[in-house]
């Protein structure tokens, strides 16, 4: 069986990676996964310069899942370079940075630095950033901010790009057309969904910020759905995401055209989930006598 898949000319062992934001920088992890085992780790965000994040409390448990308005707290680029880079060098698996930034400014600093290091297999660039110069409007909510900063980052960049699409707009197949009209390499979607949680008893939002992005196995319909959409109306590779927590859910998105799949909320209920969802694709693929993983990508009929 071959379960290895190419997106934009870079070639994986498997489709399995990580969503950005819940597997650190694969040190965390590195304990309970064999990161040897997977596509790819998809780092946490990474900016030109350190962010604290927001105020908490910032993580909630809800119904099928999990808000969290951590605020994309990270160490910076130059922490990241010296730590985290020289960590995942030691492992056979591909490297994936997700960038982040309130400028497009910050986020072409940050692209350049990584075009230093040859061990970065691809960008994937994170949109549901506030954009400070348009009113904090996030880059991916509005189809114009979300071309000009592909086309910017495209500029600078020398790994393949992916653009991470955010789920909260009216149509996803229109921000998917202008990331690849701009040059986007390929797509990761879905990101959060916007919800809130309030204490009833207390009176107060349960998350200091008020709001924050949902994430977990209640929003895997919406997924699929988005993913299928977005598949039908581009030409470019898609990553999967969202809710996530079983091979049959991977399989699912593959289906639905998708050709790769990020896990995300799940490993903080299962870190060991990414190498399960491994062996059940295999078992799948085995089990129907499909020979490459490939074959499966939207399927669907």
């Amino acid at each position: 069986m071959n379960t290895q898949v190419t997106l934009a000319g870079v070639t994986f062992k498997n489709p399995v990676m990580t969503a950005s934001g819940t597997f650190g920088s694969g040190m965390e992890y590195s304990e309970f996964v064999d990161l040897n085992r997977l596509g790819a780790v998809v780092t946490k965000g990474v900016a030109n310069v350190p962010w604290p994040g927001n105020p908490t409390p910032r993580v909630a448990e809800v119904y099928g899942g999990m808000l969290n308005a951590i605020g994309l707290q990270n160490p910076g680029i130059d922490v990241f370079m010296e730590r985290d880079i020289p960590f995942l060098k030691q492992y056979d698996t591909k490297i994936i940075v997700n960038v982040c930034g309130k400028m497009v400014e910050d986020y072409v600093e940050v692209v350049e630095r990584l075009g230093e290091e040859s061990a970065v297999s691809m960008l994937e660039i994170n949109v549901s950033c506030p954009n400070v110069k348009e009113g904090a409007i996030a880059f991916g909510q509005n189809a114009n901010a979300l071309y000009n900063i592909t086309q910017e980052i495209k500029k600078h960049a020398k790994q393949p790009v992916i653009m991470k699409l955010s789920p909260n707009v009216t149509d996803i197949t229109e921000m998917a057309r202008a990331a690849e009209a701009a040059g986007a390499d390929a797509l990761s979607l879905i990101n959060t969904i916007t919800g809130m949680k309030i204490d009833i008893h207390k009176r107060k939002f349960v998350i200091a910020n008020k709001t924050g992005g949902m994430s977990g196995p209640a929003i895997k319909p919406v997924a699929v759905r988005m993913v299928y959409q977005t598949a039908q109306a581009v030409k470019i590779p898609i990553i999967g995401m969202g809710g996530i927590a079983t091979a049959e859910d991977a399989i699912e998105f593959l289906l639905a055209g998708a050709s790769a799949i990020s896990v995300g909320a799940m490993n903080f209920v299962n870190p060991y989930v990414t190498m399960e969802i491994e062996e059940g694709i295999r078992a799948y693929m085995e089990q129907y006598k499909i020979e490459n993983v490939t074959d499966l990508i939207g399927a669907v009929c």
